[in-house]
């Protein structure tokens, strides 16, 4: 009997059970319906997380050991069938249908919520690569599922809250402060939420993060593909933002000016700008959520206001750019033109790509894949298997390559590898984009990155190495130095001609809360701070002289290895909202991080940083800013900084309170 034909069988006999009952009951076929979807997706379901489920919910250890353990899989792969010979997966899966009957059925599981150790080990298993206990402690409280819970806080009366910016960061910070009960205004400078995924519309726009990661570890949704497009996951954040009131509570097309603080009173004064006018309000606290991708970077090239076709940044894509039969020149290499050109070669006449730096890109095995309707089903219905599969895709996005990263100074070749797992992944890298390439092997040392894998963002290839591969695709590997009219002078001298000038050159990210001014203790901005473009804070959310001012996503929170940022900002608000949990309950209403701690943290980021790939010498990226110092990303793995940001140490911080001001809202 095949395998479909036994699953078949037995969930009948169960279905059937079910039935007689609905029927003595006066009900209907229900149970039976679920158990027929039910065989359905656990048929072509992930094994390894079928086996996590498994352990869970009987509590036999024997799926941890042989002949269940899986095989490791390849690089990004989800590795649905684990390696494992056919008969195995038949036990698995029939064992999984048995037992996910019986937790509908209303069994609780044998193990409710594992301990960290146990935790650890079950996702070693899964996995085929050893994951640590302290690692077991983040996967452990998100499969009790109260990593973000927020208890009601004693606000003082008159202290609300201004979120800037009703993107991803500013709508979780704003669910939270819903819960605890705190007053809030939320503010955005555009007509909607949805921040970055509202701004990039461009051909090809999507996540490089699996989506059922990539979304809140408290609000689930049912993704039609592994990796989402712009369009899907703007519904997304809006659909959250709907589903949580928001939407009453949200001012667009109000845009902040600048915020200074009122040493007098302990608020914040804050002038924005609207379409009726100009307003200042007073605030007890700031959280700012306006992102690090939210100002484009126009190089400034000569002659570029020349050009006399259409000219759009990838950040402001206009709805009515026509490129069908047009030559088009994108400037930039990075992830956005690894997007957009994959996505437009087959509309335009001639693509020229000038690309003045070598990206490493990753093999994209799920780019474009729709999630089968089953698996869809199962994830809605069935919330262990959704924990587990998040946790797996968690630790291979996450933190998996982290030790990785970590420069060997006794390693003999540092110009392309910093250890032997890098070296492994330059030549892992290398072959790919060799079978990319196809025929045109002579593209491979315009391709080909001279520094150590993951020395700058690693991309993952939507199709751009077999697009530039395409005949009527030119590959500039050079700079744009000027712009005559309708002709692109690239740095060697050589001249292109286009219809439509694409610039995929980036975000000021290095100048962090560039998009309105701040104003601290005794006159001090926040520019003056960070000397313009070194942006420093204290675990990423607080910074001496501006107190109640609290940045999301801020300095050193970025991931580069990998994985959802919505996870260091989900840490984020939960570690101010403790933050202001103390503040409260000590009778204060102001709270300011001291100098000391401030810098004693900033040099712990930059001595870890000192020892990774992000600093490697004779080598550009984004990260860095104009000294060298990387402002942007995070040293810490997502379980340390989950630990760093579980409570707060009130000798960290000084508490005061100010005068009570009537009305915070306006002046």
């Amino acid at each position: 009997m095949t395998y479909v034909k036994l699953v078949g069988h037995f969930c009948r006999s169960i279905s059937e059970v079910w039935a007689r009952e609905d029927r003595m009951a006066g009900g209907d076929k229900t149970s039976e319906e679920w158990a027929e979807r039910l065989t359905e997706a656990v048929a072509i379901a992930n094994v390894p997380t079928l086996l996590l489920v498994l352990t869970q919910a009987t509590g036999d250890m024997k799926w941890l050991e042989e002949p269940y353990i899986p095989r490791r899989g390849k690089g990004l792969d989800d590795n649905d069938d684990g390696g494992l010979p056919p008969n195995v997966q038949q036990d698995i899966r029939q064992a999984a249908l048995t037992a996910i009957l019986k937790l509908k059925a209303g069994e609780k599981p044998a193990i409710s919520a594992p301990e960290p150790e146990l935790a650890a080990r079950m996702l070693s298993h899964s996995m085929a690569e050893q994951v640590t206990s302290e690692y077991g402690e983040i996967v452990s409280a998100e499969l009790a599922g109260n990593s973000f819970d927020q208890a009601p806080l004693s606000a003082p009366k008159g202290f609300r809250v201004l979120i800037v910016g009703a993107g991803m960061s500013g709508i979780c910070a704003a669910i939270r402060l819903t819960a605890a009960g705190v007053p809030f205004d939320i503010v955005d400078k555009d007509g909607d939420f949805g921040g970055t995924w509202r701004e990039n519309r461009y051909p090809g726009a999507g996540v490089d993060t699996p989506n059922h990661l990539y979304s809140y570890s408290f609000a689930q949704y049912d993704w039609s593909h592994y990796f989402a497009l712009q369009a899907e996951l703007l519904d997304y954040f809006r659909h959250v933002a709907r589903e949580h009131g928001l939407y009453e509570r949200a001012e667009f097309d109000t845009k902040v000016e600048r915020a200074r603080y009122d040493e007098t009173s302990g608020d914040w004064i804050v002038d924005v700008k609207r379409p009726a006018g100009e307003q200042a309000r007073r605030y007890a606290a700031i959280f700012s959520a306006v992102g690090i991708l939210n100002i484009p970077k126009v190089p400034n090239i000569p002659g570029l206001d020349t050009f006399p076709g259409p000219c759009v940044h990838t950040a402001d894509w206009p709805d009515d750019v026509d490129l069908a039969g047009k030559r088009v020149a994108v400037v930039g290499n990075g992830a956005s033109a690894m997007q957009v050109v994959p996505a437009i070669v087959d509309e335009v006449c001639d693509l020229t790509v000038f690309a003045r730096s070598k990206q490493w890109a990753a093999p994209f095995p799920k780019f474009k894949t729709s999630v089968p309707e089953p698996i869809r089903w199962l994830i809605r219905e069935v919330p262990l298997y959704q924990k587990w599969y998040r946790q797996r895709l968690a630790w291979t996005f996450n933190d998996r390559v982290h030790v990785s990263l970590q420069v060997d100074p006794a390693w003999p070749e540092p110009d392309r590898a910093i250890n032997a797992i890098n070296d492994a992944h330059r030549r892992f890298f290398t072959e790919y984009v060799k079978e990319e390439l196809g025929a045109r092997q002579d593209l491979l040392d315009l391709v080909l990155p001279d520094y150590p894998p993951f020395g700058k963002r690693m991309l993952l290839d939507n199709g751009w190495y077999r697009a530039v591969a395409r005949d009527h695709v030119c590959l500039v590997p050079q700079h744009l130095r000027e712009v005559r009219g309708t002709t692109l002078v690239a740095a060697d001298g050589s001249e292109h001609e286009a219809d439509v000038l694409i610039l995929a050159t980036g975000f000021q990210v290095a100048e962090m809360l560039a998009s309105f001014e701040v104003v601290g203790r005794q006159g001090r901005r926040l520019r003056e701070e960070w000397d313009n473009d070194d942006a420093r804070a204290y675990l990423g959310s607080t910074v001496p002289g501006f107190p109640n001012f609290f940045t999301l996503l801020g300095p050193n929170t970025g991931l580069g290895h990998g994985g959802s940022v919505i996870t260091p900002v989900e840490n984020q608000i939960h570690y101010i909202m403790k933050l202001l949990e103390c503040t409260f309950a000590n009778g204060a209403d102001t709270i300011e991080v001291l100098r000391p701690v401030y810098e004693d943290y900033n040099r712990k980021v930059d001595s870890a940083h000192a020892a990774m790939v992000w600093t490697h010498p004779g080598m550009e990226n984004w990260y860095r800013n104009s000294r060298g110092r990387v402002v942007a990303l995070t040293p810490w793995r997502h379980d340390d900084f989950w630990r760093m940001t579980r409570t707060v140490d009130l000798n960290d911080y000084k508490l005061s309170r100010g005068v009570a001001v009537p009305d915070r809202v306006a002046v």
